[in-house]
């Protein structure tokens, strides 16, 4: 949603800024193919966004009610895009039993979403082995992403939200233009069906004993709506912390460097579960794994104002200026403008 905003506040800025619009969502492309392939991190979303953005640059003179419209629509034929991936999965499961082309078509679905145990043992070796082994393994399986996972649903499902974010945009809610009351209901509203959803699918999830089409997310008709309201739920909350307790300025800072926090994240966590570092995954408990999460957003939450109270811009959105605009801003701010000491 953020990033459908920041696709129109960048092409309100000028009259004319479709030619940059295509090389910056160009050189985002092209920093997504080396977070695939170079930081191997397989769930990138930064090919994905750059896939939708591209498209939306067509919408950029729609109005506000135009893109409302437009996102209800592209909505519900998201939620029934997912109900008809369900249907045509539970159908491909009770015709393998009589058929063998439905019998060879779920066992390849299950291996790849359901893997056994060899499987996942045989995964974790080669991405905590030699650096040839875990490129070689990474390669492929990202390849596999591109060619059919981001063409099939993922780039979808961004351009749907991504106009949700247009809209919102247009109607000035990202940007706290209305009243604390308005952001109330938008958290209450959006937490109260959100979360409600959510319940509902996870019993459903412990009834079927964790059934691979109850937990796959993309494959039920609600996810999306239980998803758009927390997210919802969390701008109404969001929106309102930074009114009461004046959070803004450090969230601001992450946003501002996003693309290099986004990468230094694929940098952090390859070194730390891959075998370049301490090939610790698979090593660490669930519980585990929020602690590094945590520490990980908490480092950015302080290096980010940090580094922008020296620097104009993070080292990755410098380079993405550069190249969008064909020659290199300033970078530093000068010894002038640093911080004293207190």
């Amino acid at each position: 949603m953020l990033f459908g905003a920041g696709v129109l506040l960048f092409l309100e800025r000028g009259e004319d800024r479709g030619k940059l619009h295509f090389k910056r969502t160009f050189w985002l492309l092209i920093f997504g193919l080396i977070n695939g392939y170079v930081l191997m991190w397989l769930g990138d979303i930064l090919f994905t966004y750059a896939l939708a953005g591209f498209i939306l640059y067509f919408l950029r003179n729609m109005s506000a009610k135009g893109l409302a419209i437009l996102s209800v629509v592209l909505f519900a034929c998201l939620c029934a895009y997912s109900a008809a991936l369900n249907l045509g999965l539970e159908f491909l499961r009770s015709a393998a039993n009589q058929n063998a082309e439905a019998a060879a078509g779920w066992a390849e679905f299950y291996d790849v979403f359901a893997p056994s145990e060899a499987a996942k043992k045989a995964e974790i070796a080669q991405r905590t082995g030699s650096f040839s082994a875990l490129m070689s393994w990474s390669a492929a399986e990202y390849t596999i992403m591109l060619l059919t996972f981001i063409p099939m649903l993922l780039v979808w499902d961004a351009l749907v939200f991504m106009c949700i974010g247009m809209a919102l945009y247009r109607y000035q809610v990202l940007q706290g233009a209305h009243s604390d009351r308005f952001y109330l209901f938008t958290a209450l509203a959006g937490f109260g069906v959100g979360l409600t959803i959510n319940a509902y699918e996870l019993s459903l999830m412990i009834a079927s004993d964790f059934d691979i089409l109850e937990t796959f997310p993309f494959f039920k008709p609600t996810y999306q709506l239980g998803r758009l309201g927390v997210a919802l739920g969390w701008l109404g909350v969001l929106i309102l912390a930074m009114r009461r307790f004046g959070i803004g300025r450090k969230l601001a800072a992450v946003g501002r460097m996003a693309l290099t926090n986004y990468l230094m994240q694929s940098l952090i966590c390859l070194f730390i579960f891959s075998g370049i570092g301490f090939g610790l995954l698979g090593e660490l408990r669930r519980t585990e794994l929020y602690i590094v999460g945590v520490l990980i957003w908490a480092f950015q939450l302080w290096l980010s104002p940090w580094w922008l109270a020296r620097f104009r811009y993070g080292p990755a959105e410098w380079l993405w200026r550069a190249l969008t605009y064909g020659k290199a801003p300033p970078f530093s701010r000068g010894r002038t403008n640093q911080p004293k000491a207190t």
